[in-house]
């Protein structure tokens, strides 16, 4: 696997901080996320073998926790919150229009590899339903036109990037 230098760095400082190597387990699963993107089988068996412990347990954190990926993304990631008060308050409808306004579709990556969208599991946010993260900005009280906002704020991001 192919890590940057300082996602090595980084992985081997941690380790020393638990009183058991498998405690590491989520650090250097964040870490390698950071770093490319996503968690292969390859990164799990990477961090079982550095860790002494079996895969299988490597992948039960992955897939327990919604924040690990197992799939690459686009630039941006959108996670629309899909819990009853959010739902109920018109989550889907945000939803559609981000990925109508993309030409994406759920979960996957738009043709021009900038958006993934996504539907996640109450954001904490309730209060102020619907919300939805773009990447770690919280945006909330959502309609359609705040959502057209936030494509047209999305889109013009990636034409000067």
């Amino acid at each position: 696997m192919n890590l940057k230098p300082e996602t090595i760095a980084l992985i081997e400082a941690a380790i020393p901080k638990y009183p058991e190597k498998q405690s590491a387990v989520m650090p250097l699963l964040h870490a390698i996320q950071k770093d490319i993107g996503f968690l292969s089988n390859e990164a799990a068996e990477w961090v079982a073998n550095k860790l002494g412990i079996e895969p299988i347990n490597v992948l039960s954190v992955i897939t327990f926790y919604p924040f690990f990926r197992q799939h690459k993304i686009g630039k941006r990631h959108i996670r629309v919150c899909r819990t009853l008060a959010c739902a109920m308050a018109g989550a889907s409808k945000v939803c559609d229009k981000m990925l109508s306004e993309f030409d994406a579709e759920l979960n996957g990556v738009s043709p021009d590899g900038e958006v993934t969208v996504e539907f996640a599991e109450c954001l904490a946010s309730c209060g102020s339903a619907p919300v939805m993260l773009v990447d770690d900005e919280l945006y909330e009280n959502l309609d359609s036109a705040k959502a057209t906002d936030i494509c047209n704020k999305i889109k013009a991001e990636a034409k000067n990037a």
